[in-house]
């Protein structure tokens, strides 16, 4: 499925300009048609897959408890 540069920014979640400038040095690809360009919104999945395995290795690393410090000495 087609989208244009702007359903493309909603869909990422970043400003049209970003878009229009990764479109044009290439990072993502995209068809003129002749008057917009038309980005393919399935090459995406990818990225969302990556950035969900992300998300959840920074939660548990959140979740993570800290260990006891070593070094502490009970003086009682």
């Amino acid at each position: 499925m087609y989208i244009t540069i702007q359903e493309t920014a909603v869909h990422l979640g970043m400003p049209a300009n970003q878009v229009w400038k990764y479109v044009t040095e290439g990072k993502i690809r995209a068809v003129h048609d002749g008057q917009q360009f038309l980005v393919n919104k399935d090459q995406f999945g990818l990225y969302f897959e990556q950035l969900e395995v992300l998300k959840n290795q920074i939660e548990e690393w959140r979740n993570e408890p800290i260990p006891p410090d070593r070094d502490i000495k009970d003086e009682d």
